[in-house]
């Protein structure tokens, strides 16, 4: 639920002494409440990273008032939202259901601070699941032909509802290069590994040929490279060698809908910052 005196700044900018106390100051003399402050100064990239929650009853203009300044001088780069305001959000699809389903189920349940306006995606099978969740489903067939026409109506859907973000739920095509610069920063995939580990196909069935002892899900940004954009999230399980394929299969379907959803979760409640190829976390 949307708190209109509840705010969250995020600020990012070279590093250098003093940055907290201007900014909170600032805060101060508008008379805003800090009810949470998270900070980190990357000593790979000389970034300052800063979230900052603050509860006042001041109109927006009067914090972007107080901060605008201060910004400026710093030559950081910030942002100004509600808390809890639902980010507009796009999701990719295949076949497989079951990260869009939790991702669906925990936006109708208040438990995720997203609004789906639509989910696209290269087959028709999860059109009923989409129906029951209420939300617009369009299906498109993805071929070498056709390829650039359905990215460029991923490009208008974007554009049409103002997207913040867009999240691939286990979308089974690659991005061309073209739209993964035009969604830099905002488009979030799901990889069905403890990154790196089995690629292309069947990597349930290799990890079984392999005996492996755990299994894993990685949410990452995507990037032009595959599979090697800065990572958001990441959950291990354990198996043995009494598990089979269907069970292997089972235990990772929950461990990415886990990740994929909390990665989401991070995103659309400000916690994460681009530091080069990495990512600063506010948990």
């Amino acid at each position: 639920m949307i708190d209109s005196s509840h705010w969250v700044l995020n600020l990012q900018c070279d590093d250098r002494p003093g940055i907290v106390h201007r900014v909170t100051g600032a805060i101060a003399d508008a008379q805003g409440n800090i009810t949470e402050l998270q900070q980190f100064s990357s000593t790979d990239t000389g970034r300052f990273f800063m979230r900052v929650q603050v509860q006042s009853g001041f109109d927006r203009s009067v914090f972007e008032n107080a901060v605008a300044p201060i910004a400026g001088s710093l030559g950081a780069t910030w942002h100004l939202d509600y808390v809890g305001r639902r980010r507009r959000t796009l999701i990719l699809a295949s076949k497989a259901g079951h990260c869009l389903n939790d991702l669906l189920y925990r936006q109708r349940a208040g438990l995720l601070p997203i609004a789906v306006a639509k989910i696209m995606a290269n087959h028709d099978v999860l059109e009923d699941l989409a129906s029951f969740y209420s939300v617009p489903f369009e299906s498109h067939v993805v071929l070498p032909e056709t390829k650039d026409a359905f990215e460029a109506k991923v490009l208008d859907t974007v554009a049409e509802y103002d997207i913040e973000l867009v999240v691939l739920a286990r979308y089974m095509q690659i991005l061309s290069p073209r739209l993964c610069e035009a969604l830099a920063g905002r488009a979030i995939n799901i990889h069905h590994s403890f990154l790196p580990g089995f690629k292309g196909a069947n990597p349930y069935r290799q990890a079984h040929a392999r005996g492996v002892k755990i299994i894993g899900a990685t949410a990452h940004f995507v990037t032009e490279d595959l599979d090697e954009g800065p990572i958001i999230e990441q959950n291990v399980g354990r198996t043995d060698h009494a598990d089979t394929v269907p069970a292997l299969v089972a235990k990772g379907q929950e461990l990415e809908s886990r990740t994929l959803t909390e990665a989401v979760r991070l995103y659309a409640e400000h916690r994460v910052f681009l530091d080069d190829r990495r990512t600063v976390i506010f948990r």
